[in-house]
């Protein structure tokens, strides 16, 4: 397990923080999600989810399209190695966000079966706390996404996209729903 150096987050709230909506809206613009795979009822983003009380870690990931998954950043190694069975067991994509550190053994696990790492240039993501009294930076490293894909060999790409672009994408995508 990893601490990500320095939280003040209380531990029954450590892995409870959500994706801004317009990181998730410019993803999912782009991979239609249908399931949150790792979310509960304060913080999905979809609505379809697996709570922890779901267990999705012992569960199929059943969905009708592409899967979305910010796992508990305190374990992420299973994680990855669900992400990768149940890409193949779905047949749909599976988007994760991460910490964007390659120096750690998930990140080598998960690089035998991805498709495409792309990491998030310009700037940190801020999370939403679980909690809107918790103060603070909400995210101690840069970020990244990791893609399976079904019906191809991984190709292993590396690949940048900006904060500030996908955010400017979501907003937009917000705007055209309100």
């Amino acid at each position: 397990m990893s601490d990500f150096g320095g939280s003040n987050t209380p531990p029954e709230l450590k892995d409870l923080w959500q994706t801004p909506l317009p990181l998730f809206m410019a993803l999912d613009l782009e991979f239609g999600f249908y399931l949150d795979a790792a979310a509960d009822t304060q913080n999905t983003l979809c609505a379809h989810y697996l709570t922890e009380r779901d267990n999705a870690l012992e569960c199929d990931w059943n969905s009708y399209g592409a899967i979305w998954c910010n796992p508990p950043y305190s374990n992420i190694r299973p994680w990855v190695e669900k992400a990768s069975i149940e890409c193949q067991k779905q047949l749909q994509p599976i988007v994760m966000l991460v910490p964007s550190d390659t120096s750690v053994g998930w990140f080598k696990l998960a690089y035998e079966t991805i498709d495409e790492v792309r990491l998030i240039t310009g700037a940190r993501i801020s999370f939403i706390p679980a909690e809107l009294n918790i103060k603070g930076k909400s995210n101690t490293k840069g970020s990244m996404f990791l893609i399976w894909r079904p019906f191809i060999t991984p190709r292993r790409q590396i690949n940048t996209v900006d904060k500030e672009h996908l955010f400017n994408i979501g907003n937009e995508q917000l705007r055209k729903i309100v």
